[in-house]
């Protein structure tokens, strides 16, 4: 019997209402910080790993891209499909887990964003060594010298919202930097006794993965969503974007 994807429950139940959320109402702005990163010639392959609802690949799509969006979520994809559909764009949506993907084709660059994939943990699932996972299957598909912009959670910000009492009430790992809380507390009919875990991150800890993984870091920058700037990144940021390419 398949381990239960608590991630997979919520975002299934999440797809509906996610482009209602305030942190989805900037995709042309960081498309426009995407396609100044990228500097990619118009039918570049591009891959997007946990797209979520395509916000992004479908506007990449609008600007000429060939573009692929991979999920677990299929209520996800399904709300993807039905813009891409009415647009008449052409993307390849694609179900499957960051974690074991294997792909033919190779892309001349990725994004990882949002906490679409990266850092969300299940149950049993152990931060560093799904995270790492995830960053070889992309390695796996891009072609050499390809960029990559990923964002994951601040684990600074994450250290200072926390108490010793959260810590004590099994709220918050501090050794991992990991948020721990009931999926119950996130969907009204969600299965009982089902948790859902949130890493953050340090910069040096991406820096070291990605490097581990064979990407060369470029840049570090604080990356919340709506708010992307090419600037250092600020202690209590929601998010560290990191720029990096694939070595040859």
């Amino acid at each position: 019997m398949s381990e239960i994807n608590s991630w997979k429950i919520f975002f299934d139940n999440y797809a509906p209402h996610y482009m209602e959320e305030s942190f989805t109402q900037n995709t042309i702005e960081e498309v426009d910080f995407i396609e100044e990163e990228f500097k990619l010639p118009k039918k570049a392959a591009i891959i997007d790993v946990g797209c979520g609802t395509g916000r992004h690949v479908l506007e990449l799509a609008r600007r000429g891209y060939k573009v692929t969006g991979l999920d677990i979520s299929a209520r996800m994809l399904d709300e993807g499909r039905k813009v891409s559909e009415a647009e008449n764009l052409e993307v390849n949506f694609i179900q499957a887990n960051a974690v074991n993907f294997t792909l033919i084709d190779k892309f001349a660059a990725c994004i990882c964003l949002c906490e679409g994939a990266f850092g969300l943990l299940s149950m049993h699932e152990k931060p560093f060594v799904r995270d790492q996972k995830i960053l070889g299957n992309i390695y796996s598909v891009l072609k050499p010298g390809a960029k990559f912009i990923l964002t994951a959670l601040n684990g600074l910000k994450k250290i200072r919202e926390f108490s010793e009492e959260d810590v004590e009430k099994g709220r918050f790992d501090p050794i991992d930097i990991v948020e721990i809380y009931s999926l119950s507390e996130m969907l009204e009919e969600a299965p009982e006794g089902i948790t859902i875990k949130e890493k953050g991150f340090l910069a040096s800890e991406l820096k070291m993965m990605l490097e581990k993984a064979g990407f060369r870091v470029e840049n570090i920058y604080g990356g919340t969503a709506g708010s992307w700037k090419r600037e250092r990144l600020k202690m209590d940021e929601m998010e560290v974007m990191i720029i990096s390419h694939k070595e040859n």
